[in-house]
Protein backbone atom coordinates (compact mmCIF):
# COMPACT_ATOMS: atom_id res chain seq x y z
CA UNK A 1 0.00 0.00 0.00
CA UNK A 2 2.90 2.38 -0.55
CA UNK A 3 3.36 4.65 2.03
CA UNK A 4 -0.52 5.07 3.20
CA UNK A 5 -1.22 2.84 6.47
CA UNK A 6 -3.02 0.26 6.23
CA UNK A 7 -7.11 -0.10 7.19
CA UNK A 8 -6.35 -0.01 11.33
CA UNK A 9 -5.65 3.73 10.89
CA UNK A 10 -8.23 6.26 11.39
CA UNK A 11 -8.02 8.47 8.67
CA UNK A 12 -4.24 8.12 5.79
CA UNK A 13 -1.91 11.24 5.42
CA UNK A 14 -2.84 13.62 3.01
CA UNK A 15 0.18 13.35 1.67
CA UNK A 16 2.32 10.29 0.84
CA UNK A 17 5.57 11.30 2.06
CA UNK A 18 3.82 12.33 5.26
CA UNK A 19 5.12 10.75 8.46
CA UNK A 20 2.83 9.12 10.49
CA UNK A 21 3.25 9.48 14.65
CA UNK A 22 3.52 6.51 16.60
CA UNK A 23 0.35 5.09 17.94
CA UNK A 24 -1.32 2.47 19.69
CA UNK A 25 -2.65 1.24 16.46
CA UNK A 26 0.95 -0.17 15.17
CA UNK A 27 0.53 -3.27 16.22
CA UNK A 28 -3.06 -3.46 14.56
CA UNK A 29 -1.44 -2.21 11.35
CA UNK A 30 0.84 -4.88 11.42
CA UNK A 31 -1.03 -7.74 11.74
CA UNK A 32 -3.67 -6.07 8.82
CA UNK A 33 -0.55 -6.14 6.35
CA UNK A 34 0.31 -9.92 6.93
CA UNK A 35 -3.43 -10.52 6.09
CA UNK A 36 -4.41 -11.42 2.34
CA UNK A 37 -5.29 -8.68 0.72
CA UNK A 38 -8.18 -8.65 -2.55
CA UNK A 39 -6.03 -8.72 -5.74
CA UNK A 40 -7.94 -7.18 -9.04
CA UNK A 41 -9.80 -9.53 -10.75
CA UNK A 42 -12.28 -10.28 -7.17
CA UNK A 43 -12.43 -6.76 -7.22
CA UNK A 44 -13.65 -5.92 -10.80
CA UNK A 45 -16.60 -8.82 -9.80
CA UNK A 46 -17.32 -7.58 -6.37
CA UNK A 47 -17.94 -3.87 -7.39
CA UNK A 48 -19.98 -5.10 -10.79
CA UNK A 49 -22.38 -7.36 -8.38
CA UNK A 50 -22.31 -3.82 -6.00
CA UNK A 51 -23.61 -2.52 -9.28
CA UNK A 52 -25.11 -4.50 -11.40
CA UNK A 53 -25.02 -8.66 -11.29
CA UNK A 54 -26.31 -8.92 -14.33
CA UNK A 55 -29.31 -7.95 -16.42
CA UNK A 56 -31.43 -9.11 -14.12
CA UNK A 57 -33.76 -6.21 -13.22
CA UNK A 58 -34.02 -4.53 -16.23
CA UNK A 59 -36.96 -5.81 -17.60
CA UNK A 60 -38.94 -2.97 -16.09
CA UNK A 61 -37.22 -0.23 -17.97
CA UNK A 62 -38.78 -1.82 -21.01
CA UNK A 63 -42.27 -2.36 -19.92
CA UNK A 64 -42.19 0.91 -18.38
CA UNK A 65 -41.05 3.06 -21.64
CA UNK A 66 -40.72 0.83 -24.19
CA UNK A 67 -37.38 -0.86 -25.95
CA UNK A 68 -36.04 2.44 -27.58
CA UNK A 69 -35.88 3.92 -24.19
CA UNK A 70 -34.54 1.50 -22.51
CA UNK A 71 -32.20 0.52 -24.90
CA UNK A 72 -31.16 4.26 -24.65
CA UNK A 73 -31.06 4.58 -20.77
CA UNK A 74 -28.92 1.53 -20.68
CA UNK A 75 -26.56 3.12 -23.32
CA UNK A 76 -26.55 6.95 -22.37
CA UNK A 77 -27.18 6.99 -17.95
CA UNK A 78 -23.83 5.35 -17.61
CA UNK A 79 -22.28 8.70 -18.94
CA UNK A 80 -24.11 11.24 -17.55
CA UNK A 81 -24.08 8.88 -14.04
CA UNK A 82 -22.01 5.98 -14.11
CA UNK A 83 -18.85 7.17 -15.17
CA UNK A 84 -18.78 10.57 -12.56
CA UNK A 85 -19.87 8.69 -9.58
CA UNK A 86 -16.86 6.30 -10.81
CA UNK A 87 -14.33 8.69 -11.71
CA UNK A 88 -15.14 10.25 -8.11
CA UNK A 89 -14.61 7.37 -6.10
CA UNK A 90 -11.14 6.37 -8.47
CA UNK A 91 -9.65 9.74 -7.15
CA UNK A 92 -10.71 9.39 -3.66
CA UNK A 93 -10.69 5.71 -3.00
CA UNK A 94 -6.60 6.12 -4.00
CA UNK A 95 -6.30 9.33 -2.17
CA UNK A 96 -7.68 8.51 1.06
CA UNK A 97 -7.55 4.55 0.53
CA UNK A 98 -8.75 3.34 4.37
CA UNK A 99 -11.98 1.23 5.60
CA UNK A 100 -15.31 3.50 6.03
CA UNK A 101 -14.62 4.88 2.26
CA UNK A 102 -17.66 8.03 1.48
CA UNK A 103 -17.95 8.57 5.32
CA UNK A 104 -13.64 9.17 5.94
CA UNK A 105 -14.17 11.81 2.59
CA UNK A 106 -17.31 13.53 4.06
CA UNK A 107 -15.51 13.49 7.47
CA UNK A 108 -12.46 14.74 5.79
CA UNK A 109 -14.34 17.83 4.02
CA UNK A 110 -16.70 18.94 6.63
CA UNK A 111 -16.02 17.18 9.66
CA UNK A 112 -17.64 15.33 11.85
CA UNK A 113 -21.32 15.82 11.70
CA UNK A 114 -21.10 15.40 7.98
CA UNK A 115 -19.37 12.02 8.02
CA UNK A 116 -21.78 10.57 10.71
CA UNK A 117 -24.43 11.49 8.58
CA UNK A 118 -22.99 10.59 5.33
CA UNK A 119 -22.13 7.06 7.56
CA UNK A 120 -26.36 7.08 8.08
CA UNK A 121 -27.52 7.78 4.95
CA UNK A 122 -25.44 5.59 3.18
CA UNK A 123 -25.61 2.48 5.54
CA UNK A 124 -29.36 2.45 5.61
CA UNK A 125 -29.36 2.49 2.05
CA UNK A 126 -26.91 -0.26 2.08
CA UNK A 127 -28.87 -2.87 4.63
CA UNK A 128 -31.95 -1.54 3.08
CA UNK A 129 -30.88 -2.46 -0.30
CA UNK A 130 -29.63 -5.97 0.86
CA UNK A 131 -33.01 -6.82 2.03
CA UNK A 132 -34.00 -7.04 -1.22
CA UNK A 133 -31.96 -9.98 -2.44
CA UNK A 134 -33.50 -12.44 -0.09
CA UNK A 135 -36.38 -11.49 -1.38
CA UNK A 136 -35.39 -11.59 -4.90
CA UNK A 137 -33.82 -14.75 -4.32
CA UNK A 138 -36.78 -16.54 -2.59
CA UNK A 139 -38.63 -14.78 -5.95
CA UNK A 140 -36.71 -16.90 -8.47
CA UNK A 141 -36.69 -20.15 -5.98
CA UNK A 142 -40.68 -19.91 -5.62
CA UNK A 143 -40.60 -20.91 -9.68
CA UNK A 144 -38.69 -24.14 -9.32
CA UNK A 145 -40.69 -24.45 -5.29
CA UNK A 146 -44.19 -22.70 -5.15
CA UNK A 147 -44.51 -23.45 -1.87
CA UNK A 148 -42.21 -20.60 -1.05
CA UNK A 149 -44.84 -18.60 -2.92
CA UNK A 150 -46.53 -17.10 0.10
CA UNK A 151 -47.34 -17.85 3.71
CA UNK A 152 -44.84 -19.06 6.38
CA UNK A 153 -42.76 -21.13 3.77
CA UNK A 154 -41.97 -18.13 2.20
CA UNK A 155 -40.45 -16.53 5.47
CA UNK A 156 -38.57 -19.60 6.64
CA UNK A 157 -36.77 -19.47 3.29
CA UNK A 158 -36.10 -15.49 3.33
CA UNK A 159 -34.66 -15.98 6.58
CA UNK A 160 -32.77 -19.14 6.04
CA UNK A 161 -31.17 -17.58 2.84
CA UNK A 162 -30.37 -14.41 4.49
CA UNK A 163 -28.35 -16.13 7.22
CA UNK A 164 -26.48 -18.73 4.99
CA UNK A 165 -25.42 -15.89 2.72
CA UNK A 166 -24.41 -13.90 5.77
CA UNK A 167 -22.27 -16.71 7.02
CA UNK A 168 -20.32 -17.07 3.51
CA UNK A 169 -19.47 -13.65 4.22
CA UNK A 170 -17.90 -14.17 7.30
CA UNK A 171 -15.57 -16.34 6.05
CA UNK A 172 -13.37 -13.60 4.42
CA UNK A 173 -13.30 -11.10 1.75
CA UNK A 174 -10.95 -13.09 0.14
CA UNK A 175 -13.60 -15.94 -0.22
CA UNK A 176 -16.21 -13.62 -0.86
CA UNK A 177 -14.23 -12.21 -3.33
CA UNK A 178 -13.46 -15.36 -5.63
CA UNK A 179 -16.99 -16.43 -4.98
CA UNK A 180 -18.09 -13.40 -6.91
CA UNK A 181 -15.74 -14.15 -9.63
CA UNK A 182 -17.43 -17.91 -9.83
CA UNK A 183 -20.43 -16.29 -9.58
CA UNK A 184 -20.42 -13.66 -11.88
CA UNK A 185 -18.83 -16.31 -15.18
CA UNK A 186 -21.70 -18.56 -13.82
CA UNK A 187 -24.68 -15.85 -13.95
CA UNK A 188 -23.49 -14.23 -17.02
CA UNK A 189 -22.86 -17.27 -19.10
CA UNK A 190 -27.07 -18.17 -19.91
CA UNK A 191 -27.44 -14.69 -21.13
CA UNK A 192 -24.11 -14.68 -23.80
CA UNK A 193 -26.22 -17.95 -25.20
CA UNK A 194 -29.32 -16.22 -25.81
CA UNK A 195 -27.53 -13.68 -27.08
CA UNK A 196 -26.17 -15.53 -29.90
CA UNK A 197 -28.94 -17.94 -30.30
CA UNK A 198 -31.15 -14.75 -31.07
CA UNK A 199 -28.95 -13.64 -33.41
CA UNK A 200 -30.53 -15.12 -36.73
CA UNK A 201 -34.09 -13.71 -35.21
CA UNK A 202 -32.97 -10.43 -34.47
CA UNK A 203 -35.43 -8.12 -36.38
CA UNK A 204 -33.66 -4.17 -35.85
CA UNK A 205 -37.17 -2.25 -36.53
CA UNK A 206 -38.10 -3.62 -33.38
CA UNK A 207 -35.41 -1.61 -31.14
CA UNK A 208 -37.36 1.93 -32.61
CA UNK A 209 -40.49 0.70 -30.88
CA UNK A 210 -41.61 3.38 -28.18
CA UNK A 211 -43.87 0.98 -26.75
CA UNK A 212 -47.14 -0.56 -27.92
CA UNK A 213 -49.91 1.37 -28.28
CA UNK A 214 -52.50 1.87 -25.06
CA UNK A 215 -50.00 1.55 -22.67
CA UNK A 216 -48.71 4.64 -20.66
CA UNK A 217 -45.17 5.27 -19.49
CA UNK A 218 -44.20 4.85 -16.38
CA UNK A 219 -41.32 7.28 -15.98
CA UNK A 220 -40.82 7.39 -12.42
CA UNK A 221 -40.31 3.60 -12.48
CA UNK A 222 -38.40 4.03 -15.49
CA UNK A 223 -35.74 6.28 -14.01
CA UNK A 224 -35.63 4.43 -10.67
CA UNK A 225 -35.06 0.98 -12.89
CA UNK A 226 -32.41 2.65 -14.59
CA UNK A 227 -30.57 4.08 -11.30
CA UNK A 228 -30.80 1.26 -9.10
CA UNK A 229 -29.28 -0.88 -11.58
CA UNK A 230 -26.38 1.25 -12.14
CA UNK A 231 -25.65 2.67 -9.15
CA UNK A 232 -23.56 2.13 -5.92
CA UNK A 233 -20.02 2.56 -7.75
CA UNK A 234 -18.72 3.82 -4.96
CA UNK A 235 -19.55 1.03 -2.21
CA UNK A 236 -16.48 -0.78 -2.95
CA UNK A 237 -14.68 2.26 -1.52
CA UNK A 238 -15.54 0.80 1.77
CA UNK A 239 -13.08 -2.02 1.08
CA UNK A 240 -9.71 0.16 0.14
CA UNK A 241 -8.12 -1.09 2.98
CA UNK A 242 -8.31 -4.37 2.47
CA UNK A 243 -7.34 -4.05 -1.28
CA UNK A 244 -3.60 -4.99 -2.79
CA UNK A 245 -2.04 -1.35 -3.48
CA UNK A 246 -5.43 0.45 -3.92
CA UNK A 247 -3.75 3.44 -5.76
CA UNK A 248 -3.08 1.05 -8.76
CA UNK A 249 -5.70 -1.37 -8.49
CA UNK A 250 -9.02 0.66 -7.71
CA UNK A 251 -8.98 2.76 -11.17
CA UNK A 252 -8.51 -0.48 -13.39
CA UNK A 253 -10.95 -2.48 -11.48
CA UNK A 254 -13.75 0.28 -11.88
CA UNK A 255 -12.51 0.58 -15.83
CA UNK A 256 -13.21 -2.97 -15.90
CA UNK A 257 -16.23 -3.12 -14.09
CA UNK A 258 -18.11 -0.57 -16.09
CA UNK A 259 -17.11 -2.56 -19.09
CA UNK A 260 -18.37 -5.29 -17.86
CA UNK A 261 -21.41 -3.62 -16.41
CA UNK A 262 -22.59 -2.06 -19.96
CA UNK A 263 -21.97 -4.63 -21.90
CA UNK A 264 -23.73 -7.26 -19.24
CA UNK A 265 -26.87 -4.79 -19.93
CA UNK A 266 -27.15 -4.29 -23.48
CA UNK A 267 -26.15 -6.88 -25.40
CA UNK A 268 -28.91 -9.25 -23.87
CA UNK A 269 -31.41 -6.15 -24.08
CA UNK A 270 -30.42 -5.92 -27.98
CA UNK A 271 -30.71 -9.66 -28.82
CA UNK A 272 -34.23 -10.23 -26.32
CA UNK A 273 -36.30 -7.06 -27.58
CA UNK A 274 -35.06 -7.23 -31.49
CA UNK A 275 -35.89 -11.59 -31.22
CA UNK A 276 -39.27 -11.31 -30.21
CA UNK A 277 -42.50 -9.35 -30.67
CA UNK A 278 -43.32 -6.68 -28.09
CA UNK A 279 -45.50 -7.94 -25.28
CA UNK A 280 -44.79 -4.61 -23.15
CA UNK A 281 -47.15 -5.50 -20.00
CA UNK A 282 -45.32 -8.96 -19.44
CA UNK A 283 -41.95 -6.93 -18.95
CA UNK A 284 -41.27 -6.96 -15.79
CA UNK A 285 -38.81 -8.24 -13.09
CA UNK A 286 -38.25 -12.11 -13.93
CA UNK A 287 -39.19 -12.01 -17.53
CA UNK A 288 -35.93 -12.75 -19.21
CA UNK A 289 -36.54 -16.67 -18.02
CA UNK A 290 -39.73 -16.78 -20.29
CA UNK A 291 -37.82 -14.50 -23.05
CA UNK A 292 -35.08 -17.60 -22.95
CA UNK A 293 -38.32 -20.17 -23.53
CA UNK A 294 -39.66 -18.25 -26.45
CA UNK A 295 -36.09 -18.22 -27.96
CA UNK A 296 -34.51 -21.05 -26.73
CA UNK A 297 -36.64 -23.22 -25.19
CA UNK A 298 -37.04 -24.75 -21.63
CA UNK A 299 -33.39 -25.79 -20.65
CA UNK A 300 -32.54 -21.91 -21.49
CA UNK A 301 -35.26 -20.67 -18.89
CA UNK A 302 -33.83 -23.09 -16.39
CA UNK A 303 -30.32 -22.34 -17.04
CA UNK A 304 -31.33 -18.37 -16.60
CA UNK A 305 -33.80 -19.06 -13.47
CA UNK A 306 -30.49 -20.90 -11.91
CA UNK A 307 -28.33 -17.70 -12.94
CA UNK A 308 -31.43 -15.72 -11.23
CA UNK A 309 -30.64 -17.27 -7.75
CA UNK A 310 -26.58 -17.50 -8.09
CA UNK A 311 -26.51 -13.22 -9.31
CA UNK A 312 -28.41 -12.67 -6.11
CA UNK A 313 -25.85 -14.51 -4.48
CA UNK A 314 -22.89 -12.16 -5.56
CA UNK A 315 -25.01 -9.01 -5.35
CA UNK A 316 -25.89 -9.81 -1.74
CA UNK A 317 -22.28 -10.78 -0.60
CA UNK A 318 -20.80 -8.09 -2.23
CA UNK A 319 -23.06 -5.68 -0.53
CA UNK A 320 -23.03 -7.03 2.82
CA UNK A 321 -19.30 -6.69 2.32
CA UNK A 322 -19.75 -3.01 1.56
CA UNK A 323 -21.69 -2.48 5.02
CA UNK A 324 -20.16 -4.44 7.43
CA UNK A 325 -16.79 -2.49 6.37
CA UNK A 326 -18.58 0.49 6.45
CA UNK A 327 -19.49 -0.09 10.04
CA UNK A 328 -15.50 -1.11 10.79
CA UNK A 329 -14.31 2.43 9.26
CA UNK A 330 -17.20 4.42 10.87
CA UNK A 331 -15.96 2.70 14.24
CA UNK A 332 -12.09 3.85 12.89
CA UNK A 333 -13.39 7.13 12.94
CA UNK A 334 -15.25 7.05 16.16
CA UNK A 335 -18.26 7.67 14.61
CA UNK A 336 -19.95 4.47 16.16
CA UNK A 337 -18.55 2.93 18.93
CA UNK A 338 -15.08 0.47 18.77
CA UNK A 339 -17.44 -2.70 19.83
CA UNK A 340 -18.61 -2.32 16.33
CA UNK A 341 -15.42 -2.55 14.78
CA UNK A 342 -14.02 -5.65 16.45
CA UNK A 343 -13.49 -8.22 13.59
CA UNK A 344 -13.01 -12.23 13.91
CA UNK A 345 -10.20 -13.95 15.29
CA UNK A 346 -10.56 -16.79 12.76
CA UNK A 347 -11.11 -15.04 9.58
CA UNK A 348 -10.17 -11.04 10.42
CA UNK A 349 -13.64 -9.67 9.08
CA UNK A 350 -15.25 -7.76 10.87
CA UNK A 351 -18.06 -9.82 12.41
CA UNK A 352 -19.96 -6.84 14.40
CA UNK A 353 -20.40 -5.68 11.47
CA UNK A 354 -21.57 -8.45 9.21
CA UNK A 355 -24.20 -9.26 11.98
CA UNK A 356 -25.42 -5.88 12.52
CA UNK A 357 -26.47 -5.34 8.66
CA UNK A 358 -27.61 -8.86 8.44
CA UNK A 359 -30.00 -8.26 11.59
CA UNK A 360 -31.42 -5.00 9.77
CA UNK A 361 -31.48 -6.82 6.54
CA UNK A 362 -33.92 -9.70 7.76
CA UNK A 363 -36.20 -6.42 9.84
CA UNK A 364 -36.41 -4.77 6.48
CA UNK A 365 -36.93 -7.92 4.10
CA UNK A 366 -40.51 -7.74 4.79
CA UNK A 367 -41.39 -4.38 3.55
CA UNK A 368 -42.90 -4.10 0.28
CA UNK A 369 -40.60 -4.73 -2.64
CA UNK A 370 -41.24 -1.38 -4.58
CA UNK A 371 -40.98 0.20 -1.10
CA UNK A 372 -37.50 -0.81 -0.34
CA UNK A 373 -36.36 -0.17 -3.43
CA UNK A 374 -37.53 3.37 -3.71
CA UNK A 375 -36.22 4.59 0.29
CA UNK A 376 -32.72 2.84 -1.26
CA UNK A 377 -33.10 5.55 -3.91
CA UNK A 378 -33.54 8.60 -1.87
CA UNK A 379 -31.31 7.50 0.78
CA UNK A 380 -28.58 7.04 -1.43
CA UNK A 381 -29.33 10.12 -3.23
CA UNK A 382 -28.80 12.08 -0.13
CA UNK A 383 -25.50 10.51 0.47
CA UNK A 384 -24.42 11.17 -3.48
CA UNK A 385 -25.14 14.73 -3.11
CA UNK A 386 -22.86 15.08 -0.35
CA UNK A 387 -20.19 12.74 -1.83
CA UNK A 388 -19.96 14.73 -5.06
CA UNK A 389 -20.09 17.96 -2.60
CA UNK A 390 -17.08 16.05 -0.41
CA UNK A 391 -15.15 15.69 -3.50
CA UNK A 392 -15.26 19.28 -4.80
CA UNK A 393 -14.50 20.39 -1.56
CA UNK A 394 -11.52 18.00 -1.20
CA UNK A 395 -10.16 19.19 -4.38
CA UNK A 396 -9.80 22.44 -3.17
CA UNK A 397 -9.37 22.78 0.25
CA UNK A 398 -6.27 20.24 -0.38
CA UNK A 399 -5.08 20.97 -3.77
CA UNK A 400 -1.56 19.88 -3.28
CA UNK A 401 -2.28 16.44 -1.56
CA UNK A 402 -0.79 13.77 -3.62
CA UNK A 403 -3.79 11.88 -5.46
CA UNK A 404 -2.18 8.72 -6.98
CA UNK A 405 -5.48 8.56 -9.41
CA UNK A 406 -7.13 12.12 -10.32
CA UNK A 407 -9.88 13.16 -12.58
CA UNK A 408 -8.12 14.76 -15.87
CA UNK A 409 -10.20 18.14 -15.81
CA UNK A 410 -9.99 21.72 -14.35
CA UNK A 411 -12.20 22.52 -11.06
CA UNK A 412 -15.00 24.04 -13.97
CA UNK A 413 -15.25 20.92 -15.00
CA UNK A 414 -15.34 18.60 -11.91
CA UNK A 415 -18.63 21.28 -10.94
CA UNK A 416 -20.05 20.22 -14.45
CA UNK A 417 -19.31 16.49 -13.97
CA UNK A 418 -21.18 16.68 -10.50
CA UNK A 419 -23.65 18.49 -11.51
CA UNK A 420 -25.46 16.66 -13.79
CA UNK A 421 -26.12 13.38 -11.78
CA UNK A 422 -27.04 15.69 -9.21
CA UNK A 423 -30.13 17.10 -11.06
CA UNK A 424 -30.92 13.48 -11.58
CA UNK A 425 -30.75 13.07 -7.80
CA UNK A 426 -32.48 15.75 -6.64
CA UNK A 427 -35.20 14.06 -9.64
CA UNK A 428 -35.38 10.85 -7.70
CA UNK A 429 -35.69 12.77 -4.25
CA UNK A 430 -38.55 14.86 -6.17
CA UNK A 431 -40.48 11.45 -7.44
CA UNK A 432 -40.53 10.01 -4.56
CA UNK A 433 -43.71 9.06 -2.46
CA UNK A 434 -44.98 10.06 0.89
CA UNK A 435 -44.08 6.43 2.61
CA UNK A 436 -40.35 7.00 1.19
CA UNK A 437 -40.26 10.58 2.49
CA UNK A 438 -41.59 9.57 5.83
CA UNK A 439 -39.34 6.51 6.43
CA UNK A 440 -36.05 8.79 5.46
CA UNK A 441 -37.11 11.44 7.33
CA UNK A 442 -37.24 9.37 10.41
CA UNK A 443 -33.78 7.52 9.62
CA UNK A 444 -32.13 11.22 9.10
CA UNK A 445 -33.67 12.40 12.62
CA UNK A 446 -32.21 9.08 14.21
CA UNK A 447 -28.62 10.11 12.21
CA UNK A 448 -28.92 13.24 14.40
CA UNK A 449 -29.49 11.71 17.01
CA UNK A 450 -27.16 8.96 17.17
CA UNK A 451 -24.54 12.06 16.15
CA UNK A 452 -25.55 13.77 19.63
CA UNK A 453 -25.47 10.84 21.54
CA UNK A 454 -21.85 9.92 20.10
CA UNK A 455 -20.60 13.57 21.23
CA UNK A 456 -22.18 12.97 24.63
CA UNK A 457 -20.72 9.58 25.48
CA UNK A 458 -17.27 11.11 24.66
CA UNK A 459 -17.37 13.62 26.46
CA UNK A 460 -18.62 11.79 29.38
CA UNK A 461 -16.17 8.64 28.08
CA UNK A 462 -18.71 6.38 28.51
CA UNK A 463 -16.74 5.15 24.99
CA UNK A 464 -13.39 3.89 25.03
CA UNK A 465 -10.87 5.77 22.64
CA UNK A 466 -7.16 4.95 22.18
CA UNK A 467 -5.29 7.69 24.20
CA UNK A 468 -2.64 7.84 21.45
CA UNK A 469 -4.64 6.88 18.01
CA UNK A 470 -7.86 7.43 17.73
CA UNK A 471 -8.74 10.09 20.08
CA UNK A 472 -5.79 12.41 18.59
CA UNK A 473 -7.51 11.73 15.09
CA UNK A 474 -10.43 13.29 16.09
CA UNK A 475 -8.98 16.10 17.75
CA UNK A 476 -7.74 16.59 14.74
CA UNK A 477 -10.19 15.84 11.89
CA UNK A 478 -12.62 17.59 14.26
Amino acid sequence: MGAFPSSSSPFPPLLEDEEQPPSSTTAAASKSKTSKKLALIPLVFLIYFEVAGGPYGEEAAVGAAGPLFAILGFLIFPFIWSIPEALVTAELATTFPGNGGFVIWAHKAFGPFWGSMMGCWKLLSGVINLASYPVLCTDYLKLVFPAFSSGFPRYLAILFSTLFLSFLNYTGLTVVGYTAVCLGVLSLSPFLVLSLVSIPKIDASRWMSLGQKGVQKDWRLFFNTLFWNLNFWDNASTLAGEVEQPQKTYPRALFSAGILTCLGYLIPLLAATGATPLDQEKWVDGYFADLALMIAGNWLKIWIEIGAVLSVIGLYEAQLSSCAYQILGMADIGVVPRLFGVRSKWFNTPWVGILVSTLVAMAVSYLNFADIISSVNFSYSLGMLLEFASFLWLRRKFAEANRPYKVPLPFAGLVVMCLVPSVFLVYVMVVANKTVYLVNAVLTLVGVVWYLLMNLCRSRTWIEFESSGLKEDQTLLS
